[in-house]
C-alpha cells in the first residue's frame, strides 16, 4: 500500500500564494478590507543570479497611523526557515496556517517586513547554484542591497523605527546584518531609523 506524501499547512499556503506571486507585476500593492490592513511584496536582485523576497504588511492598530509605529523586519532560522511562511502564518503575522485571522498578530504594534533570507530559502530563489550565500559576509551584503532598496523606494519608512528581529540561526544572521547596517547608514548609503536588535532563542556562535 502506497501512503500519500504528507505536507504541512504552511507548504500548502505557500503552494496557492505562489500563482498569484507570478500572476502579479513586480511592485504589487493590494489593499484588502480594512479590517486585514494594507501589504506589498516585491522581488530585489541582490547580485548577479540571486533574487531575495520581501513581503510587508502595514500595521492594522486602529488608533495609530503606521508613521507612528515601529517597523520590524523578522528573520527566520535554519539557515533556510522561511520568514514568509513560517514566522507570518506560525507566529507573528496576521493570518495562521489555516488562513483564520490571529487576533494576537504584532501588527497592532507594528508594522512587519518578512524577509525570506538567505537566497534560496522561501521565494527567494537563485538562477545558478554558484549564487547561493556560502558565509555570513555574502548573506549581509545581499541583505543591505535589499533594504537599500526597499527604504528607497518607501521613503515613508525611512524616519519609522526599524528593528532587526530573528530567532534561532537567525539570530548569528540578524547581528551580523545589523552592524553592517549601522556603517552603512554612518556612510550614508541607506536611510533609516535604524533602532536596535532582539535576539530570541538565539544561536550566535561560530559555525
Amino acid at each position: 500500500m502506497e501512503l500519500a506524501p504528507r505536507s504541512s499547512p504552511v507548504s500548502r499556503w505557500l503552494l496557492l500564494l505562489l500563482p498569484l506571486l507570478l500572476g502579479l507585476s513586480s511592485g504589487a500593492v493590494i489593499d484588502w478590507p480594512k479590517e486585514e490592513g494594507k501589504e506589498a511584496w516585491d522581488y530585489v536582485t541582490v547580485r548577479k543570479d540571486a533574487h531575495m523576497f520581501w513581503w510587508l504588511y502595514y500595521t492594522t492598530n486602529p488608533c495609530k497611523n503606521f508613521s507612528e509605529l515601529p517597523l520590524v523586519m523578522w528573520l527566520q532560522g535554519g539557515p533556510g526557515g522561511s520568514s514568509t511562511g513560517f514566522g507570518n502564518f506560525e507566529e507573528i503575522g496576521p493570518l495562521d496556517s489555516h488562513l483564520k485571522p490571529r487576533k494576537t498578530t504584532w501588527l497592532q504594534a507594528a508594522s512587519l517586513l518578512f524577509v525570506d533570507n538567505p537566497v534560496g530559502t522561501g521565494f527567494s530563489y537563485v538562477n545558478k547554484s554558484n549564487a547561493y550565500a556560502k558565509d555570513l559576509a555574502t548573506v549581509a551584503s545581499d541583505m543591505m542591497v535589499l533594504l537599500k532598496t526597499f527604504f528607497s523606494c518607501h521613503k515613508e519608512f525611512q524616519m519609522v523605527p526599524f528593528y532587526i528581529f530573528s530567532e534561532s540561526y537567525g539570530g548569528k544572521m540578524a547581528a551580523g546584518i545589523g552592524l553592517e547596517l549601522y556603517k552603512a547608514i554612518q556612510q550614508g548609503t541607506i536611510k533609516c531609523n535604524f533602532s536596535g536588535v532582539a535576539l530570541g532563542d538565539s544561536w550566535i556562535s561560530p559555525v
